[in-house]
């Protein structure tokens, strides 16, 4: 009994010695908890600055996010505005272009004349009819979402046809023969129509534009056949590069949101808008704070965006382990960006800060499909290319392309063609190059001054100035995706 006694004290002071233990080790626990990252709770509750930060991250972020996700829906709405500062109107007047420098849009190109034909669904179902040529067409909703490809690219496969685009929630009367038809998610579209110049004929190619018709499918009496401007020489911004870091850009958006109808696919992103004080039919009147927020928003999601573009850190990225060069488009599959599981809102948001529309055809890398592109910032040592500086880069010939191919040099900082005193930003294979292929390679130059002797193979860099490099593949052919052709790096000439 008596060895019992000392034994049942042990015991009892070495449960109280761990009760007092656990009951430091909860209070440590709840003072860990109760300050997170600036977040301060007391008793569970948050403190008033707590409730503040935490409401401003959230909407931050909340912004950050939004403001990515719907940039092809403000570049798009953009393009719309920016062809109806030069006369463009919806269902009535059209435009004809040769694309020069001077007009901004993204990633634009001069390879072939290109018509905007700007449609507006509200008043009923439209017929875009397709003539037998080298067309390719490509009809995109304000939000950029891919409508129809026609032409060649199309079903019609370039033989000619009438395309019948139906409004979103259409309940009419659907022809059954006679049309290729085709459903919209937004009011106002913008067709882009391009035209091959077979041979180089630049003017039959633009004429050619002028051929393809567009009419109501539900003719009235008063019904005028659209007209056709001249817009070549015509100075042009369709992108919101002058407000895209400011508070306008939600402005913009905000005008979109109420003028189209909802798409389903994107109710959760619409939530996210409505809670930053965005909703379709509702006043948008943010106070001070939340004013300071968007805008705040807008430069932090664009310039990410623009490292997303320009420093992109995929794997998938590269076209050719042993060179820089990269693909454009990362999701080859189709033209929304989608997997078998998700949407590749990373992929979707690198094409967008560069370029406008997208459509299975212009992503397709298989022979014979109707383009190819390839981007290059960056020289042989890995380092971005620098408008102070000349490179050279040569392609081996002849290039894998059934029609014709050509670099174009852009801006880094506004994704347009680079604006120079030399008036071009492109070498094309059936124009400045014409008479310089027929060797093994062909060397392309690029700097602020030519090379002596190969003025006729240079593009004129600004110094100070970052730009970079599409090239495009018209009908690729095997050897541009089986490795047995590639181009070389940009090299610098010292």
């Amino acid at each position: 009994m008596k060895k019992i006694i000392p034994c049942l004290f042990s015991l009892f002071l070495l449960a109280t010695a761990c009760k007092k233990e656990t009951a430091v080790n909860n209070e440590s626990a709840s003072a860990d908890s109760s300050s997170v990252d600036g977040y301060e709770f007391v008793g569970g509750y948050p403190t008033e600055a707590t409730i503040q930060k935490a409401y401003d991250d959230a909407d931050l972020n909340r912004a950050i996010q939004t403001y990515k996700f719907f940039y092809p829906t403000v570049s798009g709405a953009a393009i719309g505005l920016g062809n109806l500062e030069i006369g463009v109107k919806a269902n009535s007047v059209f435009g004809t272009l040769d694309t020069k420098p001077g007009q901004i849009g993204y990633t634009l190109n001069s390879d072939t004349p290109y018509a905007p034909v700007v449609l507006d669904l509200s008043k009923g179902p439209m017929v875009v009819e397709i003539p037998t040529g080298p067309l390719i067409v490509v009809a995109m909703d304000v939000n950029q979402r891919w409508v129809a490809d026609m032409g060649i690219p199309g079903p019609d496969a370039g033989k000619g046809g009438k395309h019948l685009i139906l409004p979103f929630g259409y309940k009419g009367p659907i022809p059954s023969s006679g049309y290729y038809v085709w459903h919209a998610s937004s009011d106002n579209l913008t067709v882009g129509v391009r035209s091959l110049p077979v041979g180089g004929d630049v003017k039959g190619a633009l004429e050619r534009l002028t051929t393809v018709k567009v009419y109501p499918f539900n003719k009235t009496s008063d019904w005028k056949d659209p007209t056709w401007l001249q817009l070549t020489d015509k100075p042009q911004n369709s992108t919101p590069l002058q407000y895209e870091t400011t508070f306008k850009y939600w402005e913009v958006l905000k005008e979109v949101i109420d003028r189209e109808p909802s798409y389903d696919g994107y109710r959760n992103y619409y939530g996210e808008l409505a809670v930053l004080g965005i909703a379709k039919g509702k006043p948008f009147t943010p106070d001070e704070r939340m004013k300071s927020i968007l805008s705040k928003a807008a430069k932090i999601a664009n310039a990410q965006m623009r490292v997303q573009s320009f420093a992109d850190r995929r794997p998938d990225r590269i076209v050719w382990k042993d060179r820089q060069w990269e693909w454009v488009g990362l999701r080859p599959e189709n033209g929304d960006f989608n997997t078998q599981n998700y949407v590749d809102i990373d992929a979707r948001e690198t094409w967008f800060y560069q370029a406008i529309g997208a459509s299975p055809a212009m992503f397709r890398r298989q022979e014979g499909s109707g383009s190819l592109y390839w981007l290059g910032l960056k020289d042989n040592t890995g380092k971005y290319v620098d408008g102070s500086k000349t490179y050279k880069l040569t392609l081996p010939t002849p290039v894998p392309a059934k029609l014709f191919w050509s670099a174009t040099v852009y801006d880094a900082e506004t994704r347009s063609q680079i604006a120079t005193d030399q008036n071009k930003a492109a070498l094309r294979s059936m124009f400045e190059l014409k008479d310089k292929i027929g060797g093994k390679t062909v060397d392309l130059y690029f700097g602020p001054k030519a090379p002596e002797g190969k003025e006729g193979q240079w593009i004129k860099t600004i110094p100070n100035k970052g730009w970079f490099v599409y090239i495009r593949i018209y009908g690729p052919e095997k050897a541009a995706f089986d490795g047995s052709w590639k181009p070389g790096d940009f090299e610098e000439v010292k």
